[in-house]
């Protein structure tokens, strides 16, 4: 018999409420999960979405997956395997020129020689720069970061990560500085030249960002794309195997070998508030899970709209936290392809290193650009950045034989169309994947008619469906008003929400979005810190 009363109750079973349940679960505690849907996952799931074809719904690629979290979590032996690409990226730029970027040193200089033989051998600065300020924020990333307000022991936690920031050099402080306030444009622009090298590296920039080239703060998201590395390579890009379901599924394995009880099909209507406490949750089928701790794996703009009563929190809180900045400008195709994209400035059908990488339509800076402005003019961009993977080069499983699947993660369309029109109107949805599937097919002719079948969500379905308000992938934008002791809301960075005994454990917490694990582990960190004081104080 299950019970009903649980040290933690966690809403969502996406892969941050799972690392939570495993992490919490492991330290002996009493832990279950409430999923809405009837698979676990959230966005980073795999689904059959036509007969014999399968993908990655939402999430799609693999590299910020913390590797702390892979061990702690002995993913691998709960059967994550991670292909790696054999190449980054690759650039379609016209009918002749295009650029495949490697990971090897010597091959990727060559690469961007063709384009800019100064660029080139500016790489190497370049990229110990970005090596500098991810070795310090990587360590922070992991740190629970001090909370505004909460006394003494948040200023002492304060002064030390101060104290690592002051004993770097002034260059690298400035550095860091740099990244934290500027635009990817003005940050490349004082580094490289040629406008198709600056967005190879603008493109990191913009992914799952609402926003320009030219937006302050998005030299940070650019960083934050930075963190990852595959199969202890640092850098690298990878799948997978069996999609980004893989991931979620080996971390409910990871929970429930750990005694974690997880229940899908379970949708939350409230978080149950006693004498100004969080003391479990109310399903919307009446049930009630009592809970010393609830940890919300939700985006806490849609945590305190939708489910906690206005009754149980001041209005002031609940307004700052519904004026949470959301909207990541991203759209998701699946396709199923009856054939390989044949690529104008790259020819051929058969299986190559490019079409094995994640293929990036946006071979400009003012490509880059237009898109954004495009979108907040007339609801999406007229020439979309299209982000291609053909996860099936790497992953046989997931197509027939000879045919395969793509990803698109698109940009940029508006949250909410302007005019009176919506994305809950069928024809705006077919009509921008028809051009986006126009934008491809500009670069590899036969794209268009190799479609089999596609799977289509626009930021209104990512938001139905996962719970993405906006369809923002990563809870919150990630603006410099919004990171770090200020994510998600000044005076809450510390995981703990303004009810005592609430919890934020997903993307919306600290560091951020992507498939990373590092929000629940956090997350569980803090709760199981608090958990064991309240025990103690009780004895």
């Amino acid at each position: 018999m299950v019970p009903d009363n649980f040290d933690v109750a966690i809403i969502g079973a996406g892969h941050n409420g799972l690392t939570s349940a495993a992490y919490l679960a492991g330290a002996g505690l009493a832990v279950v999960v409430l999923e809405r849907n009837l698979v676990v996952g959230g966005a980073a799931v795999t689904e059959e979405f036509a007969p014999e074809f399968s993908n990655s719904v939402a999430s799609y690629t693999v590299s910020l997956l913390n590797p702390k979290v892979i061990a702690d979590l002995d993913l691998h032996r709960h059967g994550l395997e991670i292909i790696e690409r054999p190449a980054a990226n690759f650039w379609p730029v016209d009918s002749t020129r295009s650029l495949l970027v490697p990971y090897d040193p010597v091959a990727r200089r060559e690469a961007f020689a063709a384009f800019s033989p100064k660029d080139a051998a500016r790489l190497e600065a370049y990229d110990d720069e970005l090596n500098r300020a991810v070795v310090v924020l990587r360590d922070l990333i992991t740190r629970t970061p001090p909370n505004a307000g909460g006394g003494i022991l948040e200023l002492i936690k304060a002064g030390g990560i101060g104290r690592r920031i002051l004993n770097l050099s002034i260059g690298d402080q400035r550095l860091l500085l740099e990244l934290f306030t500027a635009s990817a444009a003005d940050f490349l622009d004082r580094r490289f030249e040629n406008e198709t090298v600056k967005a190879a590296f603008a493109f990191d920039g913009i992914v799952g960002s609402y926003a320009a080239p030219s937006t302050p703060g998005t030299a940070y998201v650019l960083l934050h794309h930075c963190f990852g590395e595959v199969n202890g390579k640092s850098g690298y890009w990878g799948h997978a195997k069996g999609g980004m379901g893989a991931i979620t599924q080996a971390m409910a394995r990871s929970a429930e070998s750990r005694g974690a009880i997880i229940r899908v099909g379970a949708p939350v209507e409230r978080v149950l508030v006693e004498k100004g406490r969080a003391a479990g949750i109310v399903l919307k089928s009446g049930e009630t899970i009592r809970a010393r701790a609830v940890a919300a794996n939700v985006g806490p703009k849609l945590l305190f709209r939708d489910l906690i009563a206005k009754t149980d929190i001041d209005a002031e809180t609940r307004e700052r936290f519904l004026a949470i900045k959301t909207g990541s400008g991203s759209f998701r195709m699946n396709v199923a392809l009856a054939e390989l994209p044949d690529f104008v400035c790259r020819p051929g059908k058969d299986v190559s290193l490019h079409h094995r990488s994640g293929i990036v339509i946006g071979p400009t800076m003012d490509y880059l650009e237009r898109a954004y402005l495009d979108a907040r003019a007339f609801g999406w961009s007229r020439e979309p950045v299209v982000e291609m993977m053909i996860s099936s080069t790497l992953d046989s499983s997931l197509a027939p034989p000879g045919r395969h699947v793509a990803s698109l993660f698109v940009q940029h369309v508006a949250p909410h169309l302007p005019d009176g029109r919506s994305w809950s109107n069928a024809h705006e949805k077919e009509a921008f994947a028809n051009l986006v599937v126009e934008t491809v097919s500009r670069h590899a002719p036969n794209f268009k008619s190799a479609i089999l079948a596609r799977q289509i969500l626009s930021p209104l379905d990512l938001e139905e469906r996962f719970g993405l308000v906006d369809g923002d992938i990563f809870h919150g934008q990630l603006g410099l008003g919004q990171l770090f002791s200020a994510r998600p809301v000044l005076g809450y960075g510390n995981y703990r929400m303004s009810l005592k005994g609430l919890y934020l454990c997903g993307s919306g917490a600290h560091p951020g979005g992507g498939v990373t694990g590092v929000p629940g582990m956090n997350a569980a960190r803090e709760i199981v810190k608090d958990l064991k004081r309240w025990r103690s104080k009780r004895r």
